[in-house]
């Protein structure tokens, strides 16, 4: 008899809402997810990965270049304005918001972004298996939810065994970006972060200068507007073995 299937080991860094599509959002869906959107065959959840699914950079964009991967693109305002921007780099946009994933499409037809793709999946399933290893050049994490609710923080994406996770993605030399206008998540992820034998520090000081490609979004202008510090770290990934 066999052992029954584990639903997850780790609590995941969102709760999945559901709500009514638009028409666009739907159209979205229906028109434009054939080529944007990668079907992922799926494990016990619906934004699970299934062990044996991969997306392999070459066949799915048609070539072969520098791969950058953010990890809960939102609306795609930062990935599609990055993409727009170099067009010698290949973009994979990770989210788990249908209606984010709708606006992005949407948008990246508009743009005519060709070089970027969409995963509705959890994130560090992505890193973790999805993606050949060292795949990625680069991996974003811009505003992550911060769970800022103490019983909640479990929940934060960047917590002890992250790093092993990301760097596993990651090419040897390549960079893990993040930003939060929360202060205590950032404190969080600089500590996990220098703690992780698998990277070293890409800034000097106390936090790394803002990330010139990353563009203003009305998610950030949000946090300024109330006050709260924009914080930014870069990680390298030291090379392995």
């Amino acid at each position: 008899m066999s052992e029954p299937r584990t639903f997850r080991e780790e609590p995941v860094s969102f709760v999945r809402r559901s709500g009514r599509m638009s028409e666009a959002q739907e159209r979205a869906f229906e028109e434009l997810a054939p080529f944007y959107l990668f079907d992922v065959a799926r494990d016990v959840a619906f934004t699970s990965v299934h062990p044996e699914a991969r997306l392999e950079p070459a066949s799915v964009y048609g070539r072969t270049a520098p791969l950058t991967v953010e990890i809960g693109s939102g609306q795609g305002h930062a990935i599609i304005a990055a993409a727009t921007a170099n067009p010698d780099t290949d973009f994979l946009a990770v989210e788990v918001f249908r209606a984010g994933l709708a606006r992005t499409m949407l948008d990246a037809d508009k743009a005519d972004a060709r070089n970027l793709r969409l995963v509705e999946a959890n994130a560090p399933e992505v890193l973790s298996t999805l993606l050949p290893e060292a795949a990625a050049s680069e991996v974003w994490i811009f505003f992550p939810d911060p769970w800022h609710k103490k019983r909640h923080t479990k929940r934060r994406l960047v917590r002890p065994g992250f790093p092993e996770t990301a760097a596993r993605a990651l090419a040897d030399g390549g960079v893990l970006r993040l930003a939060t206008d929360w202060e205590d998540y950032a404190l969080q992820m600089r500590e996990v972060l220098d703690d992780a034998p698998e990277f070293e520090r890409a800034f000097d000081g106390e936090w790394a200068e803002r990330f010139d490609g990353r563009v203003m979004t009305a998610f950030e202008r949000k946090g300024i507007t109330k006050g709260r510090d924009i914080r930014d770290l870069a990680y390298r990934r030291v090379p392995r073995g």
